[in-house]
């Protein structure tokens, strides 16, 4: 699916997906499963393994881990560490999210999995458990290499996963400024653009090779909505930032989160058939709250559907029905509806004379042969 052409946003990236996590909404979506390089952007999947090795309790913040000779020589951006240091995991982090330390990921990933190509397979195996079925890892840090693939949806998802299961290690990524023992004065600031501008911007990791072009996996919060995004193929550090900024004014501006149907407020009835009445009212177990673009607000639709007339005993809270809204340029959104209230069976009399009034409908109702 491209970018939805009512909203009027053409992106220069060559690859993008940009998804409201609050109301659940993928607000755009273009080329976002094709895999192609995601540079240091695939360190997230790096630093989300650590999260996960503390908070299984393999690590802790004060662990320390050893660099090898391999480590120390990885070129591109590091946090400059040399064999004699052991940094601690909590330095690690920082160096990944804000140095974006190439030499940080491979002590990473020789410290958990003894080397880095038994990490890498164990990053492959860990993003399809997690659903990034366009995802392959050759390496920790986002090296080059024709093996490591990654598609914008996968970076989305792994960004959820970053934000939602780690709330305590994520405010690393709004930090700016890391200088590992005072050996990075010119590699110490967070590459992300969009930290200083106001704009509820909280992460989360910057990439670029020639392969790639420049891209950004961001997330922004401003009221009760947050967003996050992926992009790729940028031609410079200008261009991405300047992208990155249009998008989140993009996504919080154009559209609108609405209250589409409220918990326990009737917004149908259904036909009972063989109950101590004849109709059930139809609610939401919980608000429903919509994306909506700002200009189609007064195109939505919405049907109710259902297998009825709905057999009695109904216990009030059975999911019984669902309600379909159709937002325009968006997909359809379902959400379940409730009985209302319980429908006990009619009384012997009451189905005596129901089944005479369908055994009637069925000869006199019949047209003629």
């Amino acid at each position: 699916m491209a970018t939805h052409p009512a909203l009027a946003f053409e992106t220069a990236s060559t690859a993008a997906w940009v998804y409201d996590l609050t109301t659940q909404t993928v607000l755009m979506d273009k080329n976002a499963d094709q895999s192609v390089p995601p540079a240091s952007m695939s360190k997230l999947m790096t630093i989300l393994m650590l999260f996960e090795a503390l908070r299984d309790g393999r690590v802790t913040m004060a662990t320390e881990f050893a660099v090898s000779s391999r480590a120390k020589a990885m070129g591109g951006s590091t946090m400059f560490l040399q064999e004699t240091d052991r940094p601690t995991v909590k330095e690690l982090i920082h160096g990944m999210i804000i140095n974006s330390g190439n030499d940080a990921c491979v002590a990473v990933a020789e410290g958990l999995a003894g080397t880095e190509e038994a990490f890498a397979a164990q990053m492959t195996e860990r993003a399809r458990a997690l659903g990034m079925t366009a995802s392959t890892f050759a390496n920790a840090s986002g090296w080059p290499d024709p093996n490591h693939r990654m598609s914008m949806r996968d970076l989305g998802i792994l960004a959820q996963h970053l934000i939602e299961d780690f709330p305590e290690y994520y405010p690393v990524f709004s930090e700016t400024e890391f200088n590992y023992k005072d050996r990075a004065p010119d590699n110490r600031f967070n590459r992300n653009p969009l930290l200083k501008l106001g704009i509820g911007a909280d992460g989360l990791k910057t990439g670029h090779t020639s392969e790639a072009g420049y891209g950004l996996v961001g997330s922004a919060k401003q009221g009760d909505r947050r967003i996050i995004f992926a992009i790729t193929g940028l031609p410079s550090d200008t261009a991405r930032a300047e992208e990155s900024e249009r998008i989140v004014g993009w996504a919080f501006r154009q559209f609108s989160e609405k209250t589409v149907a409220k918990a326990g407020i009737r917004v149908a009835e259904a036909e009972v058939h063989l109950g101590d009445t004849d109709t059930v009212g139809l609610v939401p177990a919980t608000d429903l709250r919509l994306l909506v673009p700002a200009q189609v607000q007064d195109s939505m639709t919405a049907e109710v559907v259902y297998n009825g007339p709905l057999l009695a005993p109904i216990a009030a809270g059975t999911a019984v029905a669902e309600l379909i809204v159709h937002v325009p340029d968006l997909p359809d959104r379902r959400v379940p509806l409730v009985a209302e209230a319980d429908v006990g069976k009619a009384g012997f009399v009451s189905r005596v004379m129901t089944a005479g009034r369908v055994l009637y409908g069925q000869y006199v109702g019949s047209p003629a042969s």
